[in-house]
Order: structure tokens, then C-alpha cells, then sequence
């Protein structure tokens, strides 16, 4: 059932998700890394914490002090993009 939910990407590219949305995302996690429920979209919401756990560089890149915040908001992006939206 999970591979049948769309990914924020296939939501973007059908212009269901706008660029603003993600990028809002991406700074609501990095502004609390706890955020579950996220409403992302008419009718969706992802699992921000999820989202970034689950991919495994953008965990590591968020959790080294090593990188910049300009690289980290990148790997959260990229976590975002690639994650399965939910129906809300």
C-alpha cells in the first residue's frame, strides 16, 4: 500500500505541490526535527522526522555539526521530495 502513495515529487510534478510548499517543509523541519504530521498539501501531510530518518544520507547529513545549514537544508530537501505523501 505504501509504494502506491505518491511521492512529494510525483505530487510536484503534477503541480499539486508547489515549490513554496516543499521549501516550507523543508524549513518547518529544520526548525523543530520532531515535526510528524506535517500538512504539505491540499489533502496530504507527510511525516517530516520520517522523512529525513528514513533516507539515510540526509540523516547523517543533518545530524553532523560538520556541514552548513545550506548543505543541510539540501539534504532535507532531497528527503522531502523523495518521501511518500499521505491522504490526509
Amino acid at each position: 500500500m505504501a509504494d502506491s502513495l505518491p511521492t512529494v515529487g510525483e505530487l510536484f510534478k503534477a503541480k499539486a505541490i508547489t515549490d513554496e510548499q516543499v521549501n516550507a517543509a523543508v524549513e518547518a523541519y529544520l526548525k523543530d526535527p520532531e515535526t510528524r504530521a506535517y500538512p504539505i498539501a491540499d489533502g496530504y501531510v507527510l511525516d517530516l522526522a520520517a522523512a529525513v530518518a528514513g533516507h539515510g544520507w540526509a540523516s547523517s547529513v543533518v545530524g553532523s555539526p560538520e556541514f552548513s545549514l545550506g548543505f543541510k537544508r539540501g539534504a532535507v530537501w532531497t528527503a522531502v521530495v523523495l518521501a511518500r505523501a499521505q491522504k490526509a
